[in-house]
């Protein structure tokens, strides 16, 4: 029973005290007067009587009621039930202090009624202070005082209040009770059944109406996360209701912190304090709450609820949610479910209210029972006796409920109302209420009824009912019967004030009351305790839920069975199975699986391994603990903890190395809830254990009845045991609980020994806090992964107030000891150990941590003189001839960088990187070889390498290589062919080895001089190669060289005299010394030198003589005469017919260093003026012809670009100022002169309109998207589009002036005179030149790239193409920096340029190329201009002088550009030669027919122009060639050595050997001119930047790649029974695609090949093979009569545009529309075919091409004796059978080209066998000779032996029945 009411108080006004501007109250009377015992009197009621101030108003207001709560400093809560009424202020005195004092509202009413002095009215309170919440009651009760008062009823007020304060109500149980109060009244108060279920009547339901679903929902997560939350209302008795509505959600969770439903104004900075709170404050008090930054601010009267930017509120986990939103809008809004229906049902609507409440408070109790589903599982009972002592395992319930990383639930779980549910909920014996029954019973059916909201309806009405039953149990209440006063009464005038009550007669009543109740006898109700049911465990919840089963059983069979295998020693099988365990490690069946296998592998708590196996179990448990978190919600650490003490393997005799020095390295052994967490576990079972041991000796024989059930639980045992307690005697008590104590402090012990086993480290000397790298010490535990301890650790764990960042506590075992301590310190007074035994420990605890220390101390030194573990061998790589090994290998880990092929990424299969190997360092190259880590693929062998020279970029990183946890440094270096080393060094290689590899790798990517490049050492040792002075050579040349070198320097001035003998030429010094890096291409010979003496002497000496007949033999003289433009006899006369000449005058390099010896200059221009041009060019280079179109004669030139003067003087318009005196103007009218001269040349045409002008032609070809697309959809170069028409005509501006021939303008549109000369320069040069009408040359200026921006680019396209780490998103990556990089516009760029020239030259007009210094673009430009305009070089032969002529002799900087040496390090790589193969391979795919090398051609330049392997592309120019004795040394000097010193004789030899430089597609038509698409879209990029092989590294350096036969295969064929298939995995960044799996044409030529070999045959060289084949194939195809699709291959006769695109079609309706589209323009590209193109050709056509040798038809062929006409010896001869043309021809030998002679097998009469006759070969057999008889003579033939003289004759005979 309790009083219903402690106390009943009368507060008033204070008229005396009112300073602060408010009044304030005083208690007028309080009853009692006396405080009972057990419930003291509350403080400052007088302040929540008028929360927002005492205040007098001007007139009388009704009253009010509202229950304001106070908590007392027990927590206890306190409910005030104000009743408020105003009463008139009596005296006029107090009035006029109010008039000072008050706010300003009485002022201005003072103010607006002058006249009388206007009544005030104060307000009074009646105040009934409980510890029951019954608001109704008091409300009745309060206003039936007031009722009695303001209508004078005739009943005693003391009585009332006597019989109110004396009234007792039993608490729970669900009675009912009537009660009276003596004034004729009655009430009737109901009592709910269970008092731990809150009462709301209906607060919730209002909650929900004020404010909505989703407000109210972030409330209630914000209550259970500890945020703070302010109510604001203009009604008191709603925030009382709202906060009491909070409150009744939060069940079965109990709010613990500051709980204010009323906040008086007075206490208004409660608001900030910094715990969290529910508050409730009237809205007058808003402005106060805006500056709060951290509150929650819920306003019921508008219904918002305010969320500050700072505060994150975490809410509930899904599904959880949305559930609970679907749930609560079905209760509140039935109507939506059929708001859509066309007949809605009529009946549906919300239940009462009372019940609404009801049905809420069920959605989240059910929310409540699945949140915390399965919870008691996770509790641990640490004591039972005295008193349970219980802890929650919070890490265990969210790991299994797999909400680890939920942020709602583990701030529940953290939170006090948490702690306070696990004290009250925990205990095993208690009362239960609905919710214990609903989280034990009803989890399953929640779980089944998920998703059926009818289902859920239906639980949610059940519970409502329930709930409501609870709070009111009778539903027929008697009604109450209470008077209430009279309507209005309150506003009558002369009401008296209230009374002052009789304390005496209060006191008596209470008096007599509490009397009685000490004699009646006191109403015991006994609790009905039970045991607390535990509901299912969660993980069978779980399971129905398919998350656990989310691990496959395959992947735990694979643990098992690595497992096994390892136990079994089967260390291969183990090995492989591996990584398939260490991958499954990330699911948490496969570590549950793995703790589960070890365990029974462990006898009697030890197990002894060997080295591997103790390996393999340390590896697979450090990966099992890598991914746990420091909590372990998954209980994986706690399963190994007695493992890694068990496990064990014998160092040395005596001493044993157990598992835990070796898994130190994880978070979790530093977390020390985990290590609590273990503990109360593990004491739980000792304490379980102990009751069952008990219990089984004193209950054996119920044994057999009790053996089917499972064996009990800890929490079961506990609430037995707490059953019999009470029955137990005293001795029996003490003697459990001794027990118990006893069990808990030996478990203390043990675990301080395990904590010191994982919390020390292995080398306990080393001062592990101040660890910085996390690399444990390299050297102990047989590199296993060595661990370091924890002492570092923890100092980061969550209690650091111990002052574990000290400096002094430096010394592990004190951190140690310290940790220890602390968690003995909290364990042990938490599970009530006494203070003596706690004592103990403390003593001991240092003593172990020694101990151990000193043990530790054995095992680490002999881990260290353990071997280490065997790594894989290193694999020597493959060297070329020549090259050496400069270091040898350092043991790395080849780890995988952005491209994801080889990590097995995107093409799926196992990753072949990282592989663990070893990088070499050679002379040459950088050769990573090794195998992959990954087993799956451990027998393959993985290389990566790239030429030294091509090293771009080398910089340190840091990688983890492994699993291993190490953090190891490395090396990322990246190469100019594309390819990227992320290399890792091994633990064992010493950091400064690691440093000697990059010293070496820097001396060796730049030498001193070019003379340390590979092209040179090569067949030196390297430790020569390393100094500057190479070994004279060859001293004849040497000699020869040096001379020419003296008389050019002799020559050229004092300038180049004090250099040193052998450094790169002046230029390159000055660029790389005196000018700005960035200025660097721009530079152009700026000294005037004294030009004197640059006359070339008169006289030739013998050297030079000699000098010139070498100059004679280079390649671009074959080339200018094959070109017809100038002969050079060995007198060095002209013949002055022809337009130019070969001029000599640079023969001494005296002009430009950069040009050739011999340059092709207009006949007419002397050489002494050449000299004077040259200065008015960059670097001397003057324009020079390098090609002359055979058919229009125009002629195509280069130069550098103009210097300001010559430009000025050029083309400025005649007033422009000169610069000087007339030097200038000399230079520049025999400038004019030079250009004139070139125009003169050219047999001019007398065609002025059509075709040939410009206009003309950019209005014929650009319509014609097959040429011209390029230029036009260009939208980058507009200013190029404009000056198409070059000179800008075609915009119809008229410069010129003045009109040609005074004609009109519109025709001279039309008809306009074409330029003979086009001078492509640079737009920046070139600003202010007018257009001269006299002269008949026009500038064309145009934006080019610098070499600057080339660089940048292509940096990027590295980056693009060879990423240093895989990117996000890699397929937009890609394409996205493959686009910033530009290359491609570059690429479109130069193409577009040399298409125009093309295009210029083929009309007939020469051009003359001059941008930058002549050497980079211009070279670009001027070799494509060549090579689309002429077929011959896009042969073997043809490219290869093309690159000799443009890019060697004219002086391309390929030591400079490729950054060779030291000088030209800081400069960089610039990829100029590499952009002009680019080009061409663009080329090439568009014309696949037109030309004769390969793609792998290109490649293969690509590569080896900056591999330095030949010296073909060192140096800069066929000067500094000369003067290194390079130039003529090939020339038959030595060619003993085999190492190639030229890259053209090496693919000579190569091609010879092999068709890998050959192009089966080639088919070329006579004087084709190529027009390739340009536009960025017709682009592709070259798989050379993409593709690599990282079976045996890039495939240009054949002879390694050939010399690798496939032994993998073998091994495989007898290791398994199995029948072998054929079929071959073919992985695109391994194998060499072309090698692995060849094109058909290359299979069979080498199956020719070898079967020509088995044969014991000379084999014969492929191309002859290929020729025939083709020769053959054209034969059938005109006996045919029609093309084949197979012959269409091989012939030529497609149109042009079909073969440029690679598309080859029949003549059928289909191709028609393609016609349409791609041949719109058949005047430029004549195809020799009769017909339509593509049509048959004619006989006569196809058998004229039979005239070549290569292209003979050879039917049979083979060595035959022949005895010569009469009276001649025998002689072998080689015969040809030729079917085709019906003959059988003679040559001297199978080589022999010149046909010797034919015999027609037209005129052959028969074939008979013949005899020996004089001086035949003596060895044959007689049968081997027969005769063949023709018209005109008879044959004698005899042949090696019988048999082939038998084939011969067949053959014969089959030739002669055809015919």
């Amino acid at each position: 029973m309790a009083r219903l009411a402690d106390y009943f108080v009368l507060v008033g006004y204070d008229p005396g005290k009112r300073g602060s501007g408010d009044g304030q109250g005083q208690i007028l009377q309080r009853f009692p007067e006396k405080d009972w015992e057990d419930n003291p009197f509350p403080q400052g009621i007088e302040l929540f009587c008028q929360p927002s101030g005492w205040q007098l108003f001007p007139e009388r207001n009704p009253p009010t009621f509202f229950v304001a709560v106070l908590t007392d400093i027990n927590s206890e809560r306190h409910y005030c039930a104000c009743f408020t009424f105003w009463e008139a202020v009596e005296s006029p005195q107090p009035q006029s202090q109010a008039r000072n004092g008050e706010g300003e509202e009485e002022e201005e009413e003072e103010a607006s009624l002058p006249a009388q002095p206007a009544q005030l009215f104060a307000p009074k309170s009646l105040v009934l202070v409980s510890r029951l919440d019954h608001a109704e009651v008091f409300r009745n009760s309060l206003g039936l005082i007031y009722t009695i008062y303001v209508d004078g009823l005739s009943v005693s007020l003391e009585n009332v209040i006597g019989n109110l304060l004396t009234c007792t109500i039993p608490i729970t149980g669900g009675a009912q009770r009537t009660i009276s109060l003596g004034a004729g009244d009655r009430q009737v108060i109901q009592t709910p059944i269970n008092d731990s279920l809150p009462v709301s009547s209906c607060s919730v339901a209002l909650l929900f109406r004020q404010l909505g679903i989703t407000n109210v929902l972030f409330l209630f997560c914000a209550a259970l996360t500890e945020h703070k939350i302010l109510f604001l209302s203009s009604s008191y008795q709603r925030l009382t209701d709202a906060c009491r509505a909070l409150l009744a959600l939060m069940f079965p969770l109990k709010y613990s912190f500051t709980y204010v439903p009323i906040l008086p104004a007075q206490l208004l900075e409660v608001l900030s304090t910094p715990t969290p709170f529910i508050i409730g404050v009237h809205s007058i008090f808003q402005s106060e709450t805006q500056e709060l930054l951290d509150v929650v601010i819920a306003d019921l009267d508008g219904g918002t609820v305010n969320v500050p930017e700072c505060v994150h509120i975490s809410l509930l986990p899904e599904p959880l949610l949305q559930q609970t939103r679907e749930a609560l809008s079905m209760v509140l809004d039935p109507e939506l479910e059929v708001a859509d229906l066309a007949f809605p049902p009529s009946t549906i609507s919300a239940s009462s209210l009372k019940m609404q409440d009801k049905e809420i408070r069920a959605v989240f109790l059910r929310l409540f029972a699945q949140l915390l589903q399965g919870y008691r599982w996770c509790l641990h009972i640490i004591r039972i006796h005295p008193e349970p002592v219980i802890r929650f395992h919070k890490a265990a319930f969210l790991g299994q409920r797999g909400l680890t990383e939920d942020d709602f639930l583990t701030k529940v779980l953290e939170g006090m109302a948490f702690a306070g549910f696990v004290t009250e909920r925990g205990a095993p014996y208690r009362p239960i209420d609905l919710f214990d029954e609903l989280v034990a019973y009803e989890v399953k059916r929640m779980k089944a009824e998920e998703g059926n909201k009818q289902k859920i309806l239906r639980h949610i009405k059940e519970l409502a009912e329930k709930l409501y039953k609870n709070e009111n149990p009778y539903p027929a209440v008697t009604m109450h019967k209470v008077q209430k006063p009279t309507e209005g009464c309150h506003l009558r005038l002369h009401q008296k004030p209230f009374p002052r009550l009789d304390e005496g007669t209060v006191q008596w009543i209470i008096d007599q009351a509490t009397a009685k109740l000490q004699t009646a006898p006191p109403a015991v109700r006994a609790e009905k305790k039970c045991m607390v049911p535990s509901g299912p465990p969660i993980a069978a919840i779980l399971e129905r839920n398919g998350n656990a089963l989310a691990n496959s059983a395959r992947r735990l069979e694979v643990v098992r069975n690595c497992i096994s295998y390892v136990f079994e020693n089967k260390m291969l099988e183990a090995k492989k199975l591996f990584p398939a365990v260490l991958r499954a490690m990330k699911g948490r069946a496969a570590r549950h699986c793995l703790t589960q296998e070890l365990h029974l592998h462990v006898q009697q708590n030890r197990a002894v391994l060997d080295h591997q196996q103790f390996d393999f179990v340390i590896r697979m448990m450090n990966c099992c603990l890598q991914d746990c978190t420091a909590m372990d919600e998954h209980g994986i650490a706690a399963a190994l903890l007695p493992l890694v003490t068990a496990f064990c393997r014998k160092l040395s005799p005596g001493i044993t190395q157990f598992a835990y020095s070796c898994v130190q390295e994880h978070v979790v052994w530093t977390n020390i809830q985990f290590w609590e967490a273990m503990f109360y576990c593990d004491v739980q079972n000792h304490i379980r254990a102990l009751y069952l041991d008990s219990a089984e000796e004193n209950h054996m024989e119920q044994e057999s009845a009790e053996e089917p059930q499972e064996a009990k639980s800890a929490l079961e045992i506990a609430s037995e045991q707490l059953r019999l307690w009470p029955t137990m005697s005293r001795e029996k008590q003490q003697e459990l609980i001794q027990k118990e104590e006893s069990t808990v402090f030996s478990q203390a012990i043990h675990y301080a020994n395990r904590m010191s086993y994982l919390l020390l480290p292995l080398d306990t000397s080393k001062n592990r806090l101040l660890r910085s790298s996390g690399l444990g010490d390299v050297e102990s535990v047989s590199n296993s992964f060595v661990t370091n301890s924890i002492a570092g650790s923890v100092a980061e764990s969550y209690d650091t107030e111990s002052g574990f960042e000290d400096a002094e506590s430096s010394d592990v075992a004190n951190s140690v000891v310290r940790f220890i301590n602390r968690f003995v310190d909290k364990v042990c007074t938490e599970s009530g150990v006494t203070n003596e035994h706690l004592k103990g420990l403390h003593v001991m605890i240092p003593d172990i941590v020694q101990m151990h220390i000193e043990t530790l101390d054995a095992v680490h030194r002999e881990s260290k003189r353990l071997p280490p573990i065997q790594k894989p061998k290193l694999l020597r790589p493959n060297l070329l001839l020549g090259e050496e090994c400069v270091m040898e290998g350092l043991r790395v880990y080849l780890m995988p960088d952005g491209r994801e092929e080889g990590a097995g990424g995107s093409v799926g299969g196992p990753p072949l990187l990282p592989a663990e190997g070893a990088v070499f360092l050679t002379t040459y190259r950088i050769i990573f070889k090794g195998t992959p880590t990954d087993p799956l693929v451990g027998e393959q062998v993985v290389i990566r390498s790239f030429p030294i020279a091509s090293l771009t970029k080398e910089k340190k990183i840091s990688i983890q290589a492994q699993a291993d946890q190490f953090i190891q440094e490395g090396l990322q270096l990246r190469s100019c062919t594309f390819q990227l080393l992320k290399i890792a060094f091994d633990e064992e290689v010493a950091s400064d080895s690691a440093e000697i590899f990059r010293k070496h790798l820097h001396k060796l990517r730049y030498p001193q001089h070019v003379r340390g490049t590979f092209a040179f050492t090569v067949g030196q040792s390297p430790k020569q190669a390393m100094q500057p002075k190479a070994k004279e050579k060859n001293p004849s040349l040497r000699t020869l060289s040096k001379n020419l070198v003296k008389n050019a320097k002799r020559t050229i001035g004092r300038q180049y005299v004090t250099r040193k003998k052998y450094t790169p030429p002046a230029w390159e010094q000055r660029g790389s010394q005196h000018f700005p890096e960035d200025n660097e291409d721009e530079i152009s010979v700026s000294e005037e030198l004294d030009r004197s003496t640059l006359t070339p002497s008169s006289t030739m000496r013998p050297s030079e003589k000699m000098t010139m007949t070498h100059v004679v033999e280079r390649a671009c003289c074959r080339d200018y005469q094959r070109l017809g433009l100038g002969t050079l006899s060995s007198s060095l006369t002209r013949s002055k017919n022809e337009p130019f000449r070969i001029s000599t005058v640079n023969r001494m390099y005296a002009i430009c260093r950069s040009y050739p010896g011999l340059l092709i200059v207009p006949q007419s221009i002397q050489d002494n003026t050449i000299q004077r041009i040259s200065r008015c060019y960059r670097q001397s280079r003057f324009p020079v012809v390098c090609w002359r179109n055979s058919r229009t004669k125009a002629v195509l030139l280069r130069s550098g670009g103009l210097h300001g003067k010559g430009v000025v003087g050029l083309f400025k318009s005649q007033n422009a100022p000169t610069p000087g005196p007339s030097q200038a103007d000399s230079t520049s009218l025999e400038q004019e002169k030079y250009l004139q001269a070139v125009i003169n040349s050219m047999p001019h045409y007398s065609d002025a309109g059509g075709r040939n002008t410009l206009s003309g032609f950019t209005s014929a070809h650009m319509s014609s998207a097959g040429k011209w697309g390029s230029i036009r959809a260009s939208g980058r170069m507009s200013s190029y589009a404009l000056n198409v028409e070059i000179g800008s005509r075609l915009a119809g501006k008229d410069l010129l002036g003045t009109q040609h021939n005074g004609t009109p303008a519109e025709p001279s549109f039309l008809r306009q005179h074409r330029a003979s000369l086009y001078i492509i320069g640079d737009k920046s040069q070139l600003k202010g030149v007018k257009p001269d009408p006299l002269q008949h040359w026009e500038v064309v200026p145009i934006e080019v790239f610098d070499v600057r921006q080339v660089k940048a680019s292509f940096k990027k396209l590295m980056k693009a193409c060879v990423p240093g780490c895989p990117s996000s998103d890699p397929s937009v990556a890609y394409l996205r920096s493959l686009e910033e990089s530009e290359w491609l516009s570059q690429i479109h760029k130069i193409l577009q340029i040399s298409v125009l020239v093309v295009e210029l030259l083929d009309t007939g007009s020469s051009v003359l190329v001059s941008l930058e210094d002549g050497w980079d673009i211009t070279t670009q430009v001027v070799s494509l201009v060549q090579l689309l305009s002429d077929p011959y070089y896009r042969t073997l032969e043809g490219f290869r002088l093309l690159v000799e002529k443009e890019w060697l002799s004219f002086g391309h900087r390929f030591s400079h550009r490729g950054a060779q040496t030291l000088a030209g390090q800081s400069s960089g790589f610039a990829p100029i030669f590499l952009q002009f193969l680019d080009c061409v391979h663009q080329i090439h795919l568009q014309f696949p027919m037109e030309f004769e090398f390969s793609q792998y051609y290109l490649k293969f330049l690509s590569y080896h122009y900056i591999s330095n392997r030949f010296r073909t592309f060192l140096l800069d120019s066929d000067y500094e060639r000369i003067e290194l004795g390079l130039l003529y040394e090939e020339k038959g000097e030595r060619k003993g050595q085999q190492v190639s010193k030229s890259i053209w004789d090496y693919i000579d030899r190569l091609n010879k050997k092999a068709p890998i430089f050959f192009n089966y597609l080639y088919a070329p038509e006579d004087g084709e001119v190529l027009r390739p698409y340009s536009n960025i879209s017709n682009l592709k990029v070259w798989d050379y930047y993409t593709e690599e092989t990282l079976s045996e590294g890039p495939p240009y350096d054949w002879e390694l790649a050939q010399g690798q036969p496939e032994p993998a295969e073998e091994p495989d064929r007898q290791d398994t029974a199995a029948p072998q298939s054929k079929r071959r995995i073919i992985w695109p960044c391994y194998d060499n695609r072309s090698r692995v799996e060849p094109d058909a044409i290359s299979k069979l030529l080498e199956e020719l090949h070898n079967l020509e070999m088995e044969l014991g045959q000379v084999p014969e060289r492929w191309k002859d093979t290929w020729d025939k084949v083709k020769a053959s194939q054209r034969t059938e195809g005109r006996q045919e009569g029609s093309r084949t699709p197979s012959s269409l291959l091989m012939s030529s006769g497609l149109s042009h545009h079909r073969r440029s695109l690679g598309v080859y079609l029949q003549e059928s309706g289909v191709g028609s529309t393609l016609n349409l589209s791609l041949d719109s323009d058949t005047s430029s590209t004549s195809t020799p075919s009769s017909g339509k193109p593509g049509g048959r050709r004619s006989t006569s056509t196809l058998y004229s091409q039979f005239q070549m040798s290569e292209s003979e038809n050879r039917s049979y062929e083979g060595s035959l004796y022949k005895k010569g006409a009469f009276m001649k010896p025998w002689k072998s001869r080689w015969f040809v059978l030729d079917k085709t043309k019906h003959q059988l021809r003679y040559y001297d030998s199978r080589m022999d080209t010149e046909c010797k002679g034919v015999i027609d097998l037209a005129e052959v009469e028969s074939i008979t066998p013949g005899t020996p006759t004089m001086g035949a070969p003596k060895t044959v057999d007689e049968k081997a000779f027969f005769d063949l008889k023709t018209t005109k003579r008879v044959y004698n033939f005899c042949a090696q032996d019988v048999q082939l003289a038998q084939q011969w004759i067949d053959r014969i005979q089959s030739c002669l029945s055809d015919a």
